[in-house]
């Protein structure tokens, strides 16, 4: 657990990125004293923060006011950090909104279902301060960054926003996803690393390599958050499935051939 003796956080922005420019965090947090110091370290950052201790407060909060990102504890009243990332991820017009599981629940088997359930990164308790505040950070980049805004990866490199490998095509203009036609729903994140994969098709990336792509430069990220986002991802895929190859060792790639 985080304590007020904890190192000072990012106390000036030396990135460039204001706090104004990032958006707005909303913590959900239901024990106060962790509540409190996420928020402070955030702020600290530079970032807009509110912050509420519960499902419902969270629902009304997310309804009358926009975020940029979410930092929900798993375990809280009314309704689990887990229902309210689905809840958010079903709605479409949301679909650009940063979600970040800070929780102490820490089995695999948890990281696994966060994700899966659309959590774009997965902070275990307890943790380190300065960790917390990379996390969030490199997650506001990357979505401003979005396939959605002017400034996308892909425009930005020249790449094509069209992509199609078998079944599958990703249409980054659109932030579509489909699978012999059928619309898949993927987060931010998935997204992120569905493109970063289709656009160097047949390219064996590591996980280090696309840790930067979809995480951001810099952060650290073990390589298990990469092989849940995997693993989710597949799930989602369906038949479309198997055209992400897992290189022993190494990483992934999408299939070269159709």
């Amino acid at each position: 657990m985080m304590s007020s003796s904890s190192t000072p956080v990012l106390a000036s922005n030396k990135s460039g990125d204001t706090g104004l420019e990032l958006g707005r965090v909303l913590v959900v947090e239901d024990e106060s004293e962790i509540r409190d110091l996420i928020v402070l370290h955030l702020k600290r950052s530079g970032l807009e923060v509110d912050a509420v201790s519960s499902a419902e407060d969270a629902f009304s909060k997310i309804e009358s006011q926009t975020y940029s990102l979410l930092a929900l504890d798993w375990m809280l009243p009314g309704a689990s950090g887990v229902d309210i990332t689905k809840r958010v991820r079903a709605e479409a017009d949301r679909n650009d909104l940063a979600i970040l599981m800070v929780t102490a629940r820490a089995e695999a088997a948890d990281i696994v279902e966060g994700l899966d359930a659309g959590a774009d990164d997965y902070l275990t308790k307890p943790f380190e301060p300065q960790v917390l505040i990379a996390r969030v950070r490199a997650l506001l980049r990357r979505n401003r960054r979005s396939p959605s805004g002017d400034t996308s990866d892909a425009k930005k490199a020249g790449e094509s926003e069209f992509v199609q490998v078998g079944g599958l095509t990703l249409d980054a203009g659109t932030y579509e996803v489909k699978c012999c036609g059928e619309p898949l729903q993927l987060t931010p994140s998935e997204f992120k690393l569905l493109q970063t994969l289709a656009q160097n098709r047949g390219r064996v990336l590591t996980r280090e390599s696309l840790i930067e792509h979809v995480q951001g430069e810099g952060v650290s990220v073990v390589g298990r958050t990469v092989d849940t986002h995997v693993f989710g991802l597949r799930k989602k895929l369906g038949d479309c499935a198997d055209i992400i190859e897992t290189v022993r060792g190494i990483g992934y790639r999408v299939k070269a051939g159709d």
